[in-house]
């Protein structure tokens, strides 16, 4: 019997370190040219909306292959299809129902940045935004550094008081809602971006040298949320997919900065292929796209590690 499991499968902060290591696992197998992750496919329904399918997997001695779906339909209910199979035996390992699964796989692709990216004594984050991508990042990064506090802003301080007080619980650490983007950010050893925003919400003079940021929101020219000041100012630009960030049907916000040359790989930088952060004093910036095909990579180790895979 194939085994599905749904988001209430997936709570619990044991899951998101998990799903790191697993994805340090892709992310060098795409360096190696192991990674099967084409750029994301949509398929229109006029005015409804689209299907969006990420198709991929990694190769070597353990071969998945899998999918995601997921829909842009209106309604106030969405979910997520994903697959596993393993390539070697057509064996299909299971099946993930709802929108947990990919909020965990980008909230862990942006903690697995920071693992390589941040000063190794980062202490101190800040985060803007207090959705569902807010916390897995902060819940990422809590897994990868040894953080005495965190400070969150957000336009809606009911949103920001909840916020402070799920995560100081489910994480143990001091979360602190504030009034202001520089309160958030200033003296912040990492900084989360993570709005709904089409404007920047935060600019290099905000920030300090040494800093790493996460921008996990809008990042077309159409809108972003991070001042292109931040790329001038950082030693490292990097993304999980260069290819994603040159598929969109907006070009990416840094193009024609400047900057958009400097895009690395962080699979490479992983790798040792490309240069991450040489000092504690530079800067570095980490552009999340969304690898495709990482979902299936997280599914098939949630999977193993809870003793479901068929």
């Amino acid at each position: 019997m194939t085994k599905i499991l749904r988001d209430e499968d997936l709570i619990g902060s044991a899951l998101m370190g998990v799903a790191i290591d697993a994805l340090e696992i892709a992310f060098l197998a795409g360096a190696g040219n192991r990674l099967v992750s084409p750029p994301r496919h949509h398929v229109s329904f006029p005015d409804r909306g689209d299907l969006v399918f990420t198709v991929g997997g990694i190769l070597g001695d353990k071969p998945l292959a899998g999918f995601r779906v997921y829909e842009t339909f209106g309604g106030t209910e969405h979910s997520q299809i994903v697959a596993v199979w393993s390539a070697d035996d057509a064996r299909l390992k299971g099946i993930v129902l709802g929108e947990r699964l990919g909020n965990l796989r980008t909230g862990a692709i942006g903690g697995l940045a920071i693992r390589h990216l941040s000063a190794p004594d980062a202490r101190i984050i800040g985060i803007l935004g207090s959705g569902a991508q807010a916390r897995t990042q902060l819940a990422a990064a809590a897994a990868v550094r040894k953080l005495d506090c965190a400070r969150v802003y957000s336009r809606d301080e009911k949103n920001r008081a909840a916020f402070a007080t799920e995560m100081q619980h489910a994480l143990g650490l001091d979360v602190e809602p504030v009034r202001s983007v520089r309160e958030a950010v200033d003296d912040a050893d990492i900084v989360i971006c993570a709005t709904t925003s089409q404007t920047p919400v935060v600019h290099a003079r905000d920030v300090k040298p040494g800093v790493h940021v996460n921008t996990v929101g809008p990042k077309t020219l159409q809108g972003y949320e991070l001042g292109l000041d931040v790329a001038d100012t950082a030693a490292v630009i990097a993304t999980d997919s260069p290819e994603q960030a040159h598929a969109y049907a907006s070009p990416f916000f840094l193009a024609g900065s400047g900057n958009e040359d400097r895009l690395a790989d962080l699979a490479d930088i992983i790798a040792g292929k490309a240069a991450g952060r040489g000092s504690l004093g530079e800067t570095t910036l980490f552009c999340s796209v969304g690898l495709a095909g990482t979902e299936v990579v997280v599914a098939s180790a949630i999977l193993d590690r809870l003793g479901l895979s068929a």
